[in-house]
């Protein structure tokens, strides 16, 4: 078994079991928060608050189901084509993990808006009131940060011409 198809195995069972984790810890909210107060793990800062988000980030865009259906495909599509394009090197090993738990959070929300036509949320910050999110919001948050980071930081053009975005060979 070659590198890249040891690195492909690798990532899809991590894909699966971020989702899992996603699926597991909404579970958890569900049967335990859901109709009850807050559960306070550090007050005044910190507490797990069950709330039901019916739009993207910030409550945006309710109800728009096909769309974030059209945005996870993307997601997913643009992280299967950099995966595919990427050598399976250590120095493209974050990007892998970027896309793998980038593709695992747009994709465990998407299963709560199908399933329950909502996303259940429950990590609360309070101290600076932050809106409501849960897991598959960290994977998204976090994975773009790091990309970010890497892009800006760590990344020359050239490390990224492995994708041939829509250059022309001259």
């Amino acid at each position: 078994m070659n590198q890249k198809t040891k690195l492909i195995i690798g990532l899809i069972i991590g894909f699966f079991a971020a989702i899992g984790l996603d699926q597991w810890t909404k579970l958890l909210a569900v049967k335990h928060l859901m109709d009850q107060s807050a559960y306070n793990i550090w007050t005044g800062v910190f507490e797990l608050l069950y709330s039901e988000n019916r739009g993207a980030a910030f409550g945006m865009l309710q109800g728009k189901q096909i769309f974030f259906l059209f945005v996870a495909i993307a997601v997913l599509s643009v992280a299967v084509f950099s995966v595919i394009r990427m050598p399976a090197t250590k120095k493209y090993l974050p990007l892998h993990v970027i896309a793998m738990f980038l593709s695992a959070g747009a994709v465990g929300n998407m299963i709560d808006r199908f399933t329950r036509g909502y996303v259940v949320d429950f990590l609360y910050f309070r101290l600076i009131d932050f809106p409501i999110f849960n897991v598959a919001d960290c994977y998204v948050t976090i994975s773009m940060f790091f990309f970010i980071i890497l892009f800006f930081f760590y990344y020359k053009e050239e490390d990224l011409s492995c994708l041939n975005l829509g250059k022309k060979e001259v």
